[in-house]
């Protein structure tokens, strides 16, 4: 694939350390591709990582793993989407395993992770976590993704109520993330509804996203404090740009105990296409515009002219000499 600066989509993003001035360990990247440099489908990948481990080692394994499941999706096919997702959680968790190993401060080092990868139209997405996938659509949401957590175990397997998770103390047991010692399994389930079977969930892979549907990547900063309901509600009240700030801005409203980050990708509408498409990563904006046909054509009219004059001029001089 080949790196390109225009995005096919709306995207806006941002992140803030939260409320209790702990070091950031979020990171995040939001890149655009087309798959050689004369095809019309374009792609983006947005992943979004939440590093665990101490001595800012969580922030070592949350770039590792950005950097390296780019640079995976980058320089492998992408004719099987999904495949080329796990293949890259499998190389990235060895890298971020073999570092935590070369280095005593390093030790134990992980991060959850979620992918978005949009090809064209279509949706194919993995995890490991508790960094969650959303898609909004019209006056609905729905968390694509199941969060790795002992909680959800819990509540899956009928332990545990849906009322009795609040203040628990294995709140934040992370069951798989990259840097374990375990073996890999990304989870490359997309739930449109709650009582889909892992195999129908696996089979929305390639979901054909329809125009006006945004995706949310977040971090547990967020889902902790912000309800989805809440999350909607300000999806349907604020333009793409304002988003990701005002669900930050709420979540430490009410505390903020844990980073937060946000992204958001929009899927135009057929007449926002001439408009500019811009992708909000560390305040840098690409954006492109086509002129109106009218413009276009006072301006061939005017180049056209120009070209008679300074060839009646050019005649003229040549008699004359």
């Amino acid at each position: 694939m080949i790196p390109h600066g225009q995005s096919h989509l709306n995207v806006a993003a941002a992140t803030h350390p939260g409320m209790r001035d702990k070091q950031n360990e979020d990171r995040y990247s939001v890149s655009a591709y087309r798959f050689t440099s004369g095809a019309r489908t374009q792609s983006v990948l947005a992943i979004l990582a939440d590093g665990i481990g101490g001595h800012r080692a969580g922030e070592v394994a949350a770039d590792l793993a950005v950097e390296n499941i780019s640079k995976y999706v980058l320089e492998n096919s992408s004719n099987h989407p999904v495949q080329t997702l796990k293949q890259a959680f499998t190389y990235t968790n060895q890298i971020i395993l073999d570092h935590s190993r070369e280095n005593n401060s390093l030790s134990g080092m992980g991060t959850t992770c979620v992918c978005a990868w949009v090809i064209g139209d279509r949706l194919y997405a993995a995890s490991m976590g508790d960094s969650r996938l959303y898609l909004q659509r019209g006056a609905k949401i729905m968390c694509l993704t199941t969060d790795h957590t002992w909680i959800q175990e819990a509540l899956t397997q009928g332990t545990l109520k849906p009322d009795q998770t609040q203040g628990h103390p294995n709140a934040h047991i992370i069951r798989r993330f990259l840097g374990s010692q375990n073996s890999v399994n990304p989870d490359i389930r997309l739930r449109l509804s709650p009582d889909e079977s892992d195999a129908q969930a696996e089979a929305n892979q390639g979901l054909r996203l329809l125009p006006g549907d945004r995706l949310v990547l977040c971090t547990d900063g967020l889902t902790d404090l912000v309800k989805d309901t809440e999350i909607l509600n300000i999806l349907q009240t604020y333009q793409i740009d304002g988003g990701p700030t005002h669900l930050i801005n709420l979540a430490n409203q009410r505390g903020g105990h844990d980073n937060i980050t946000v992204l958001l990708l929009e899927v135009l509408q057929p007449t926002d296409i001439t408009r500019p498409i811009r992708i909000n990563k560390a305040s840098t904006n690409i954006a492109t515009q086509k002129l109106p046909r009218t413009t276009l054509s006072w301006l061939m009219i005017a180049l056209l002219t120009l070209a008679i004059i300074l060839m009646v001029l050019l005649l003229i001089y040549s008699f004359s000499q």
